[in-house]
């Protein structure tokens, strides 16, 4: 079984040695390169932009000082909320609760990862919680 949280850090691994190597690039470009689905894209994102590593400018991701927290560490806050109110929930419940895309779920879902703020709960349906 896929262990959601340690693949959320490996995909912001890839995400920033592709940054390093090949400099600024768009999502395209950097999943192409990261050979990362677009979920695991996105939780790279987050944890990259709580770690204040990650930036875009325009279309592109480059390293830097982050310009994600507004955008990013909101829908942290939404996901959190969520979670809180209602444990052991799916990224569908969770876009739908918290009206956000699943892109942005994603990524607030990295953030909130890197905090060691939420867990992956096991089983054939990935379900994820909070951590108190």
């Amino acid at each position: 079984m896929k262990n959601y949280i340690d693949s959320f850090s490996r995909a912001a691994g890839k995400i920033w040695k592709a940054l390093d190597k090949y400099g600024p690039l768009n999502q395209e470009e950097l999943v192409r390169k990261t050979k990362l689905n677009k979920n695991d894209f996105f939780a790279g994102v987050g944890w990259l932009a709580r770690e204040n590593k990650i930036c875009k400018i325009s279309t592109k991701y480059q390293l830097g000082e982050t310009n994600l927290t507004n955008e990013i560490g909101n829908n942290a806050g939404k996901v959190w909320n969520t979670l809180n109110a209602k444990q052991d929930i799916d990224v569908s419940t969770i876009t739908k609760i918290s009206q956000i895309t699943t892109r942005d779920a994603y990524s607030a879902l990295g953030w909130l990862a890197r905090e060691n703020k939420i867990q992956a709960s096991k089983g054939s349906e990935q379900k994820f919680k909070l951590i108190y």
